[in-house]
């Protein structure tokens, strides 16, 4: 008996033709790419529970899922950079320093006051801390662009919007799945999208003065919560003390407590107002939902970034440092009301609706409030940018538990693709602007603390950058960078250029993407005259198949006709 090993080596000794030995090398790289693709699927970030999301609630609520497996992909670089500035603190801590930010916290890594101005050997630590900012701040930017331009692509102007209810129903099974659940899932998935896509074409739009109704009631409660915040500050700030002690230091947590109480009890406001309006599509009860929580977010944003910028500085030296404490504060306790409003609320609400009230049903999910939440956090994170990831992460776990046993699916359906969009532009504009405009206002127009942190005497964070330039001026070799400075880099005329070549390119891009649906429009119109003609061809065929037969019997009715005459013409001779 021949041993594995010969056999084998028998097996490719046998005579085998070049094409099928081409075969059996394409079904063996096959099955690789099959096996590379389907551990590829396995290892995808909640690839099996998106799928069932998608399958039960729709795509409005998965938007808010991708939405925030997009910010944990995110922010990803962000967590391994600050993850030692996290671990170590927390395992020493003393009282209310894990609430308060203050404390032994001050002394750490965590807050700029604790960084030293001198250079090290060979690294200087401001230029180190500017530029570390600076670049991220600008990463952050082009990749918000970059994402906006794929989905923009990916979502309008590669979307099919001649695609009807037969096209999903006819062309869109895989008929690939034989597995028995994910047919179901599948199945499932194929009806949300077919009501989805129902739903949009059978209801009719919300009135105008219905819309100015609602935009007026979202305006004046935005109003009375930036009047009630302002008032709030100048109470808290004529009633300061001097003297620390651990009453006043638990007193610091009343800020960020009446902010995340707000944020919590305002959208809440804002979804059952919601509920006696009646818009076309699920669409745009959702988008109604994210104007009114914008307006509220970039209220809250815009009086606390008025006190931290206009009356912190003014407190003397350590207000750098006083200002990051607060965002603790308010990062730690925004987390706190988001998980007690993702577990006890939806939860007491699903046992209202269920127990007490049965009329008012299991609560929906709110997708408007929770992605606003999720771009709120963000926001939070570029100016305290320290555990942003391990809040999206348990986060998105609870909100996904809390979905499945506390939410039903939305009553009215409706297509979400596009509304990914929108989200990202959300991030952008105006969050991400704000920041780095809070961000570039800190760098060049306040004074950084004579006492503490890398700028510590100097006029500005920038001038950092200016006695970089000066030292360089003394070393050969390095001129052609001063004058790159000096001539490029403060030059107006420079970023002028710059804005110029972006408009241009953006008018290229659009000149393209606009002769591209026209070119597309063509060519479906095309198809359809193509289509015309073939009808037309086969009407006609049709026709005259149907003329031939009676031509044929016209023809044997007039040659029987024919030999009658003759017979009787023949008779009558003889």
């Amino acid at each position: 008996a021949l041993s594995t090993r010969d056999r084998i080596q028998a097996i490719r000794d046998l005579p085998m033709s070049f094409k099928e030995k081409k075969h059996i090398r394409w079904v063996s790289h096959k099955q690789i790419k099959m096996i590379r693709k389907s551990f590829s699927q396995t290892l995808k970030l909640w690839q099996g529970a998106m799928k069932s999301i998608g399958g039960k609630f729709g795509t409005s609520v998965l938007t808010y899922f991708v939405f925030l497996k997009w910010l944990l992909m995110f922010n990803i670089f962000s967590f391994l950079v600050n993850f030692g500035f996290v671990t170590i603190p927390l395992l020493v801590y003393k009282g209310l320093e894990i609430l308060t930010g203050a404390g032994y916290f001050k002394y750490t890594v965590m807050y700029y006051g604790s960084y030293s101005n001198e250079s090290l050997v060979g690294y200087n630590m401001q230029l180190a801390y500017f530029f570390t900012i600076a670049v991220y701040m600008v990463l952050c930017g082009i990749s918000l662009i970059f994402s906006m331009a794929v989905n923009f692509k990916d979502n309008y102007v590669l979307a099919d919007s001649a695609s009807n209810s037969a096209w999903q129903l006819l062309c869109t099974w895989d008929f690939s799945v034989t597995n028995e659940k994910a047919v179901k899932q599948r199945r499932n998935n194929l009806c949300v999208q077919l009501k989805e896509s129902l739903s949009e074409m059978a209801q009719q739009d919300l009135v105008i003065y219905q819309q100015c109704r609602v935009f007026i009631f979202s305006l004046h409660t935005v109003f009375i919560i930036i009047h009630y915040l302002y008032l709030f500050y100048v109470l808290q700030q004529a009633t300061e003390n001097d003297n620390w002690s651990l009453l006043e230091e638990a007193k610091t947590l009343l800020v960020p407590f009446v902010v995340s109480l707000i944020n919590l009890v305002i959208p809440l406001f804002y979804s059952l107002f919601n509920k006696f309006e009646h818009y076309s599509t699920h669409r745009k009860q959702i988008y109604a939902l994210l104007i009114r929580n914008v307006f509220l977010k970039m209220s809250i944003l815009s009086v606390l970034c008025y006190y931290w910028m206009s009356k912190v500085p003014a407190k003397g030296s350590g207000w750098e440092s006083m200002v990051g404490q607060s965002l603790y504060r308010l990062v730690l306790f925004d987390f706190l009301f988001l998980m007690l409003g993702s577990f006890f609320g939806e939860f007491l609400s699903n046992v209202i609706g269920t127990k007490l009230i049965p009329r008012m049903g299991v609560p929906e999910f709110d997708v408007a409030r929770n992605v606003l939440e999720l771009i709120y956090s963000q926001t939070l994170a570029w100016y305290e940018p320290y555990e942003r990831y391990i809040r999206h992460f348990i986060s998105s776990s609870s909100v996904s538990v809390s979905l499945t046993h506390n939410c039903q699916p939305p009553r009215r359906s409706g297509r979400a693709a596009q509304m990914q969009t929108i989200f990202i532009f959300l991030l952008f504009f105006p969050f991400f602007v704000g920041a780095l405009s809070i961000v570039a206002y800190t760098a060049w127009s306040l004074t950084p603390s004579k006492s503490c942190g890398p700028f510590r005497g100097l006029n500005n964070s920038f001038s950092a950058v200016d006695v970089w330039i000066g030292d360089l001026k003394n070393i050969t070799g390095s001129q052609w960078v001063v004058e790159i400075y000096n001539n490029v880099i403060r030059s107006e005329i420079f970023y002028f250029l710059i804005t110029l070549i972006i408009l241009v390119i953006i008018y290229i891009l659009w000149q393209v993407t606009n002769g591209r649906k026209e070119l597309i429009r063509r060519l479906r119109q095309q198809i359809v005259n193509e289509g015309k003609d073939k009808s037309f061809l086969l009407e006609r065929l049709q026709d005259l198949q149907k003329s031939i037969p009676n031509k044929n019997t016209k023809q044997k009715k007039q040659k029987g006709v024919c030999c009658e005459n003759y017979f009787m013409l023949t008779s009558l001779c003889m």
